[in-house]
Parts: structure tokens; sequence; C-alpha cells
């Protein structure tokens, strides 16, 4: 059995280091990153499962680059929420077409008011703007206010990364 999960353990560190960097793009991505490591489709995606079951990796998700697919202006949206609310109001909006990630952080007095973070892309700031003025109309009386913080430049954004040793 100790043979067995250390073998495991083994193939879940190959399984991450074959795909930190993304899966790849073919029409079945985990039966090439299966025939890689010498393995099955199931078991590769088993061992996935039970990652993310375990918390060993939060999450597999599609990691679009909105610079080119025409998504210029990018805006944090940034929202004073009361408490009683936050819950819904950040599920409401983390489901929103405009918004690629939403998540609630704690206030920093009068300076900063705001609990409710939630990215918003256009094709331009008018309508990022517009997006974020539906999205007040929306909410109506559970916001206090809001403001959009616009990106200035490109940051590369990727997750940890693990050495092949």
């Amino acid at each position: 059995m100790a043979e067995q999960t250390a073998s495991l353990n083994e193939l879940d560190r190959q399984l991450v280091l074959a795909t930190q960097g993304g899966l790849p793009i073919v029409p079945a991505p985990y039966a090439k990153v299966a025939a890689e490591l010498g393995v099955s489709e199931a078991l590769v995606m088993e061992r996935l499962r039970a990652m993310l079951a375990s918390g060993r990796i939060r999450r597999i998700a599609l990691v679009p680059n909105h610079y080119r697919l025409g998504y210029v202006a990018n805006g944090m949206s940034v929202w004073d929420i009361p408490d009683v609310y936050i819950r819904e109001v950040g599920q409401a909006m983390g489901r929103m077409p405009a918004v690629s990630h939403c998540y609630h952080r704690p206030r920093h007095g009068e300076a900063w008011p705001y609990n409710l973070f939630a990215m918003v892309h256009g094709h331009s700031r008018g309508e990022v703007e517009q997006r974020v003025a539906e999205m007040a109309r929306q909410l109506g009386e559970r916001q206090r206010g809001h403001d959009i913080l616009f990106s200035t430049r490109i940051l590369k954004k990727t997750g940890m990364r693990f050495g092949a040793a």
C-alpha cells in the first residue's frame, strides 16, 4: 500500500508539473497529458478530482487573454455593499457576463469603504462605465457607492510554478 501511495503522490507531482502552464490546446487535452505521463486518461481525471477535493489544487479554469479578444478596457469596479447583502450581491455579480472575477475584501475605514471588487471588461472605457452604471442600477439600495479603477498596463498573471526537481 505504501508503494501505491508513494506512486500516486509522484503521479500527482508529475501531473501538476505537466499542467501548471496550461492544458494542451487539443480536442482531448486530458488524453494528451495522460499519454505524456504514460497513464490512462481516466487516472488523470481521477487524480485531478482527488486533488481538487482535497484542496491540493484550487481549480481548473480557463484564463482568457482579454486583450486578444478585443477587450482592451479593464476596470476593477469597487463597491460599498452593506454586509447583509455581500454574499447575495457577490454571487449575482460573479454571474454577470461582463465580470471575469468578483471577490469580497475588507474595508479600510473611511478612506476605503469598498468591500466588493468585480473586474469588468469592455472594448472601451465608455463601455466599462456603462456596464458598471447598469450594475449599479440593478443593485439599487443594495449598494452605497462604487468606483472604477482602470488598468494602466498588462500584468502577466500566473499561479505558483513548481520546478521539475
